[in-house]
């Protein structure tokens, strides 16, 4: 008695954090056009399951983004601009 979510469950292939992979790229507050990347539409930071990001630099990421709202270099939201 398998119901029909437990048929098309599908595991697809695990994303490769994109810091660790390249060394050379770091997380810091001072480049917004690098953590636009790690930020919706809506102006929130995306979460590790989707981004692919490791633990480790989520974390830096989360502190780089808003350090980066608190000097104005990222705004807040993006739900009043039009």
């Amino acid at each position: 008695m398998r119901t029909d979510t437990a048929r098309r469950r599908r595991f697809g292939r695990r994303k490769v954090c994109p810091f660790c992979a390249d060394k050379s790229l770091y997380i810091d507050y001072k480049t917004p056009s690098m953590l636009k990347r790690f930020i919706s539409e809506r102006g929130r930071i995306v979460p590790r399951r989707i981004s692919g990001v490791c633990a480790q630099h989520q974390r830096q990421l989360q502190m780089a983004v808003k350090r980066a709202r608190m000097v104005a270099l990222m705004p807040y939201s993006t739900t009043g601009i039009d």
